[in-house]
């Protein structure tokens, strides 16, 4: 049988799984000829989003499910040994939910969408080395 911490573990290798996917996907609309590119920054968001989630489930610090990237960053900061080092990738909030969707989209471009695949590698990179 499981120990509940061996559960907890499970659960955050699931969640940067997820993370890993939501990259991948962004690298890879990146060689679509056209690139959507609001897609890819939203993708490159989720993977940030995700392993930030992780990274609070592996502390054991109770969190809000919010697409808020400041905010899961603030509560990180708490234990994070990262915690200023990831401050920019708040900018990546602005990609989680208002981009989904006609008539609140605007144009995101490829650099946009460049800054976002690397602040979501920073952060993939942070979580990763904190939580092994």
């Amino acid at each position: 049988m499981s120990t509940p911490r061996e559960e907890i573990l499970k659960q955050v290798r699931r969640w940067m799984r997820y993370g890993d996917e939501d990259l991948r996907l962004a690298k890879g609309a990146l060689s679509l000829k056209p690139c959507p590119y609001r897609l890819a920054a939203f993708h490159a968001q989720q993977c940030a989003e995700k392993y930030l989630k992780a990274y609070l489930l592996h502390e054991d610090i109770d969190f809000a499910y919010s697409h808020n990237i400041s905010y899961l960053l603030e509560l990180a900061a708490e234990k994070a040994p990262w915690g200023d080092k990831l401050a920019e990738a708040d900018r990546l909030s602005r990609f989680a939910v208002t981009l989904r969707y006609p008539g609140e989209d605007s144009r995101v471009t490829r650099s946009e969408t460049e800054l976002a695949i690397s602040l979501a590698t920073s952060v993939r990179r942070e979580v990763r080395r904190a939580c092994k």
